[in-house]
């Protein structure tokens, strides 16, 4: 299994809006894609900034580039992101598990 993981950060006024586009975008984008095994988003707040770690597990990397197309360590991004103000990293960590448990 591949566990793919992306950091972005909005502006605290906009952390309800982007979380709702998040919701839409990365990670229904992920789920409908076949080979996901789920999608699992983390916030937490830092100062002003709202960050979002969004966690997508995959059966293989064909399926991560059947979502993320050949460059598959570049993340994502979708045309009204920039409405956030979003800081987004440019690339993702993908790493191969054997399981995943809780800490």
């Amino acid at each position: 299994m591949i566990v793919r993981t992306w950091h972005g950060c909005v502006p605290l006024k906009h952390a309800e809006g982007f979380a709702n586009h998040l919701q839409k975008t990365g990670v229904e984008h992920s789920e409908r894609t076949p080979g996901n095994l789920g999608a699992y988003v983390r916030r937490e707040t830092q100062g002003e900034w709202e960050h979002f770690f969004l966690a997508t597990y995959w059966k293989d990397i064909a399926a991560v580039k059947a979502f993320a197309g050949e460059q598959h360590q570049v993340a994502v991004t979708y045309p009204d992101d920039e409405q956030f103000e979003l800081l987004s990293d440019p690339y993702v960590f993908q790493h191969d598990v054997q399981a995943v448990s809780s800490l």
